[in-house]
């Protein structure tokens, strides 16, 4: 860029003004540094007032790209040699011990005992160079424990010998796995989703179906998405919905429930918080059976887009909510148990 026929500051600020969208590149570092004190010498920067010294660092500051400590520091050292130059400097580096053919040695040497412990190879080593009188062995002989950890972590000994683990469960201390003891108290809620289908790659609304265990009142509600800054708001309307005091939340292992954020609401109205055990299918059957009966009968399978959330809680509220809970039969199981201990549940028609 020739920018000799800047000369005054007028023009600088008008430059400034005009060429805020562009950016400007140099060849290399040498070449930015030469222009900055080219511009700091034209200008005469030692003997300018304040605000002209303010408008120049804008303007190199612009032109360069650097951050405005990073021309205070070049701006700082121009006043104190009268030059500017890139530093020129060799880093320091340790002599390197083992070579890489020490460390293929290694991982060979590991492969053929089976990855023993630390002292056990370094064991090993030590004999390999000492009684069988391998040279190779020489450097690796030497080899503290501790070290030997850390080529085993080298990128050529990981190339050679990567080990690779599958994922390990992981346990997440929300809420207790076990299955809800309500001991014929309403209030033990069991909850869980159910997604409306997708469509074109986009998702549609998802169901949160909330049911009483004992007295079986339901309530539905309806979210846009299933992360928890959109459930959140939804539950604690569901929670508020029912006519008795909460006493627990049941839900599958589903992280939209079993998060902090849930937990800490549930907490903060304590409310029991449990969740279903692996393999025990019938923890949270009731709910699932809802899911059929009630929220597939009456929205069916096809994709519902997720902008119509608010309209379905609406209508849930005011209509599907109260027929379900007042006008809509519903059988309640009744547990026998016969000689050899076995429970039965029966379903009356005359307890409908």
């Amino acid at each position: 860029m020739n920018d000799t026929h800047l000369s005054s500051f007028d023009e600088i600020e008008a430059f400034l003004a005009g060429t805020q969208a562009i950016e400007f590149t140099f060849p290399d570092a040498a070449a930015r540094y030469a222009w900055v004190q080219a511009t700091l010498t034209r200008f005469g920067y030692a003997r300018l007032n304040r605000h002209q010294k303010g408008l120049l660092r804008r303007y190199l500051q612009h032109v360069t790209g650097y951050s405005r400590q990073q021309l205070t520091r070049l701006v700082a050292r121009y006043l104190k040699t009268g030059k500017l130059h890139k530093a020129s400097y060799q880093r320091h580096s340790f002599p390197r011990r083992y070579t890489r053919e020490d460390i293929r040695l290694l991982a060979r040497t590991d492969e053929l005992h089976g990855t023993l412990s630390g002292p056990a190879t370094k064991k090993i080593l030590e004999r390999q160079f000492r009684v069988f009188a391998q040279p190779e062995y020489e450097r690796l002989a030497s080899l503290s424990v501790s070290h030997l950890y850390n080529l085993r972590h080298h990128t050529v000994y990981v190339r050679l010998r990567g080990q690779f683990d599958k994922t390990h469960p992981t346990q997440i201390a929300i809420a207790e796995r076990r299955k809800p003891r309500p001991q014929g108290r309403p209030g033990f809620l069991r909850v869980d989703s159910v997604h409306q289908g997708d469509q074109d790659g986009l998702k549609g609304v998802y169901h949160i179906n909330a049911v009483d265990e004992v007295t079986q009142f339901v309530c539905l509600g309806c979210t846009e998405r299933i992360s928890e800054t959109y459930l959140i708001p939804v539950l604690e309307t569901l929670l508020d919905a029912f006519p008795f005091t909460i006493l627990g939340f049941h839900a599958d292992n589903g992280s939209e429930y079993i998060n902090h954020r849930v937990a800490r609401m549930l907490n903060k109205l304590l409310v029991e918080f449990t969740k279903s055990r692996s393999r025990k299918t019938n923890d949270n059957a009731l709910v699932e059976s809802k899911n059929g009966s009630v929220v597939r009968k009456q929205f069916g399978y096809a994709h519902i887009p997720q902008k119509f959330a608010p309209l379905i809680n609406v209508f849930n509220r005011d209509h599907l909510n109260p027929y379900l809970n007042f006008h809509r039969p519903c059988f309640f199981p009744q547990v026998t148990t016969d000689r050899q201990g076995t429970q039965r549940k029966l379903y009356p028609y005359k307890a409908m």
